[in-house]
């Protein structure tokens, strides 16, 4: 009975369980049938207690340490907060404790030194603070210790090297300092030694490179240094691991390195060790191979003499040797690699020659970088066979010659670099065949010609199309309007001409814009007046003329103009970037006038602004009487249409005084009376039904008002007032809206929507609680699946900000208002409380009622709290929220975000290193279902590019975040990686 109280009292504390795991735990089942528990055959008392990866949240009871026969708890992976209860070190009979992955706080308390019988300890990944207890030096049956992944200080405890059964050691990613302990050098079954992103000093002490138990040595991200013992190759003949990255050691990497032939991952990088590399050739193990950004090699050339000694490592994935000193030649082995080679960084040293044709039977590299050397001569055509390729980075050396047609071929790329060098000829038309192009790099080249419309108008372009710095002629062709998503246009420095073409406006995504020192002419188009993103324009050193655009003004983001030497002439204006004459340049336009003289401009006198002033009031009444000589014409036609159509339309026998098509009794009876059985959500001001029409059978949605609520029919006007213009495939489809009254006379108002048969994403990322969760029937959103619907998300919102000419602010962006249809579709809908913008130079923001944006808690922008305006970024930060709840499956009104914690820091603080223990274990299930180097790599980097956009999505500072149009393409690219990976939806 005691057992049974304990556990009860135990659930009590827990506040959240979404599985319904503990949905057993009641008087109706004998305690040792519930979920989790395990007792004993003979005396029926409790002795395991396993809740682990339930999602469970609260905090642990001190109840807990009534088990007295307990030997195993386990509650890894779930959200326990508080401290540590005290209690649990009553539990002498305790082998295994595994409190990982939790919120557990506070300090680790000393006297668990009393569960004398201890075999495992595991504490990671807590917010845990404090020392370690030197009292743990008396659990002698220690086997395994994992303290990593919290906020520990102090130093390591030397009694820890008492622990003679202990093979496990794991203190990585604390604040621990200090030196390591001599008195390791005791703990003979050591394997694994995890010490990695601490503060530790010192040298490594001899005592443990004698530990020839040891597999795993990881002690990157310290402040360790020293030269490296000679003998360590032959000390350590077991190691598998060994990683010392981003420390200060010196000296040479030992030849005895080529001894330890179990090695599978040897990372040296980012210390300053010189000299030449040992021989590898015995390493047939060798997966990862880092020694980047140290001093090794000679600058001679016999330095990659070690090179072909990697040959017989057949499983290698990653060699990188990046920024160091190596010179010589690539060798034709090179082509000899292992067919797993994944990596190949090679940049930033100073090696020469020519690069061997061989290199193309590595088929199955997704990086190479040999930038920054001095490779001369040809590229091969070999590179075309390069299929898998991802990125290409061959800039600032001295290659020459014309760039290889073959690199069409490549259709996985992604960035292409290949500035700074001597190519010449054209640019080759077939470029265009990478479709997965986001980066495109061929400045300070000699190429000439003209730029290829395929090229211009490569649409997969996102983040950079550089151009600059060679000979080419002819015009912007208007293909350069297909670059919507592009972030970065620089064709500066060349020999083209003609207008600036008016489809750039269509250039929505662009940040920056040089065209500088071309000969460009003409007005600059008025369409650029889209380009409301761009921080950086340079149109200088060109023959531009006519009046400097007033549009300009408008840029909020523009900090940096550059208009000089062209032939602008009028006055220039005055507001926005032309305020600030450190950042607006304008000298060299001898026709242009001033009136600040900061700018060392002619002042404008009184005849000018005059004549200005009327030719703008001319312009003004042009088009004032020009549109309402159309709005008359258009008038006419329709109160024309109206009369004949009243005349054709048959009497209604309604009771209702719906003026639409749909009236109030073809609702009622759509719905069955508003049955509650057809009841499918409530909302903020009203409900939602799921109806059938009974004249073709459509399945509709059909959301009633509640007119009793306050903001009821403000919410109805706001919700037909911003989908009144608006069609685009990822938002939900208003049908009709229905505004009468009832059968009582009671005012009615309805809208009716397409029927989403797969409800909302909500549903999907916390479904409701039931027994049958236990057991894993939950429904699951796929890695693709939910990148799709992020895309989709993406795509509604950059349609609403950006191409409508009354841009529409949603305001309650939420998993609730994202509905999706048969094939898994996001589309986007509730705009009760969106707003319409009125956009003016001054303007960039829509007007909110008195009690400003109420939104949703935990997905309103936080400025809406503080001001009444409706923005585009309140909607990217919701957008960044409900992209990281997504990956996350955490919500951002989890109890656990308090104070001025959010989810937003949550996934900040545990990039890159913890990306996996925050995701969604349904998505690492996935992912352990496609594991392997290629994939697994490849789902990695996808997650922690997804979360990335999130946090900048979602950033405090309004203007730094994230812009649409470039999260949708950033996504898009992202999506496409994990097809080449083999994720499927």
């Amino acid at each position: 009975m005691t057992d049974k109280l304990a556990l009860l009292a135990f659930k009590t504390a827990i506040t959240t369980d979404p599985f319904g795991a503990l949905n057993s735990w009641n008087h109706t089942i004998d305690h040792c049938r519930w979920y989790g528990v395990m007792c004993g055959r003979l005396h029926r008392r409790v002795t395991r207690l396993d809740l682990q990866a339930l999602k469970l949240s609260g905090s642990i009871s001190p109840h807990i340490g009534n088990l007295s026969f307990l030997r195993v708890l386990v509650l890894v992976n779930n959200s326990f907060h508080h401290e540590i209860p005290q209690e649990v070190t009553h539990l002498h009979s305790l082998r295994v404790l595994g409190l990982s992955i939790n919120k557990l706080e506070g300090k680790i308390p000393r006297n668990l030194s009393s569960c004398a019988h201890l075999i495992v300890l595991g504490l990671a990944d807590n917010r845990l603070a404090g020392e370690i207890p030197i009292e743990f030096g008396s659990l002698v049956k220690l086997q395994v210790l994992v303290l990593g992944k919290n906020y520990l200080t102090g130093t390591i405890p030397s009694s820890i090297g008492n622990m003679s059964w202990l093979y496990c050691l794991s203190l990585a990613w604390n604040e621990v300092g200090g030196k390591i302990p001599q008195a390791l050098g005791k703990l003979t079954k050591l394997e694994v030694l995890q010490f990695e992103h601490n503060r530790l000093s010192g040298i490594i002490p001899p005592s443990i490179v004698n530990l020839s138990s040891i597999k795993e040595f990881e002690i990157s991200d310290n402040e360790i240094g020293g030269n490296l013992p000679a003998n360590m190759g032959f000390a350590l003949p077991n190691i598998e691991i060994f990683t010392i990255e981003d420390n200060r050691f010196t000296g040479v990497i030992p030849w005895s390195m080529s001894n330890a032939t179990t090695l599978w991952w040897l990372q040296v990088g980012a210390n300053k060790l010189s000299g030449k590399m040992p021989p590898l050739d015995r390493l047939n193990m060798l997966q990862i191979l880092r020694v980047d950004n140290n001093n090794l090699g000679s600058r001679g050339y016999s330095d990659l003499s070690f090179f072909c000694s990697l040959t017989n490592a057949t499983s290698l994935v990653v060699l990188a040797m990046h920024n160091n000193s190596f010179g010589g030649t690539l060798p034709e082995c090179i082509g000899n690699f292992s067919n797993t080679l994944f990596a190949l960084r090679l940049d930033r040293n100073l090696l020469f020659g020519t690069i061997p044709k061989i290199v193309g039977n590595l088929t199955n590299l997704q990086r190479l970088f040999l930038d920054h050397n001095r490779f001369s001569g040809t590229l091969p055509s070999a590179l075309g066979n390069l299929y898998n390729l991802v990125e290409l980075k061959l800039s600032y050396n001295k290659f020459s010659g014309a760039i290889p047609s073959s690199l069409g071929n490549l259709v996985n790329l992604a960035r292409l670099y290949l500035d700074h060098n001597n190519f010449h000829g054209y640019i080759p038309s077939h470029l265009s065949e990478c479709r997965n192009l986001v980066e495109l790099d061929l400045s300070s080249n000699n190429l000439n010609g003209t730029i290829p419309p395929e090229i211009i108008g490569l649409s997969s372009l996102s983040i950079l199309l550089n151009l600059s710095r060679n000979h080419l002629t002819g015009v912007l062709l208007e293909e350069v309007g297909k670059l919507n998503l592009l972030a970065r246009l620089d064709v500066s420095r060349n020999m083209l001409d003609g207008d600036i073409p008016a489809s750039l406006g269509s250039c929505v995504g662009l940040e920056m814009l040089k065209m500088q020192e071309n000969s460009f002419r003409g007005a600059i188009p008025e369409s650029m007046s889209m380009l409301r993103n761009l921080n950086e324009i340079d149109l200088s050193h060109n023959n531009l003329s006519s009046q400097i655009p007033e549009f300009f003004e408008a840029f909020h983001f523009l900090e940096n103009l550059n208009l000089s030497y062209n032939n602008f002439e009028g006055t220039l204006p005055t507001k926005g970037i032309f305020n600030n004459v450190s950042a607006t340049f304008v000298f060299g336009n001898d026709k242009l006038c001033a009136r600040l003289p900061e700018f060392h401009l002619p002042k404008c006198n009184s005849r000018n602004l005059g004549r200005k002033l009327f030719l703008k009031w001319k312009l003004a009444i042009l088009i004032f009487f020009g549109v309402l000589g159309i709005a008359l014409v258009l008038a006419f036609m329709y109160f024309g249409w109206l009369k004949k159509k009243k005349r054709t339309k048959p009497a209604s026998n309604s009771k209702d005084d719906s003026s639409l098509s749909l009236s109030y009794g073809t609702l009622l009876k759509a719905t069955d009376g508003f049955s509650s059985s057809n009841l499918i959500g409530v909302g903020g001001f009203g409900s939602v039904y799921k109806g059938v029409l009974d004249e073709n059978g459509t399945i509709v949605a059909v959301k009633v008002l509640n007119l009793m609520l306050h903001g009821a029919v403000k919410s109805f006007i706001a919700e037909c007032e911003a989908l009144r213009n608006v069609r685009h495939r990822n938002l939900l489809k208003v049908l009709t809206v229905c505004s009468g009254t009832d059968y009582s006379g009671n005012e009615f108002k309805a809208l009716v929507y397409e029927f989403m048969v797969n409800d909302s994403l909500e549903d999907w990322l916390h479904p409701s609680p039931s027994p049958t969760n236990v057991d894993g029937n939950v429904q699951k959103l796929s890695l693709i699946q939910r990148i799709n619907i992020s895309i989709d998300v993406a795509s509604a919102l950059d349609y609403l900000h950006n191409n409508l000419q009354s841009p529409v602010i949603h305001c309650d962006l939420k998993p609730s208002n994202i509905l999706l249809d048969a094939e898994m579709v996001g589309h986007v809908g509730d705009f009760g409380l969106a707003k319409v913008m009125i956009e003016s130079p001054n303007d960039t923001k829509a007007s909110m009622s008195s009690v400003g944006v109420r939104g949703t808690i935990g997905y309103a922008a936080p400025e809406y709290g503080m001001e009444s305006m409706a923005s585009r970024e309140g909607d990217v930060y919701s957008y960044g929220i409900l992209l990281l709840e997504m990956f996350t499956g955490v919500s951002p009104t989890n109890e656990m975000f308090r104070e001025n914690f959010n989810l937003h820091k949550f996934v900040k603080e545990a990039l890159p290193e913890q990306l996996l223990e925050i995701t969604d274990p349904l998505l690492l299930q996935e992912m352990e279902s496609h594991k392997g180097i290629g994939r697994g790599d490849a789902a990695r980097d996808c997650l922690e590019m997804v979360y990335r956009i999130g946090v900048a999505c979602s950033v405090q500072a309004r203007r730094e975040r994230m812009n649409i149009t470039k999260v949708k393409a950033q996504l898009r690219f992202i999506r496409d990686k994990l097809h080449g990976a083999g994720f499927q939806g």
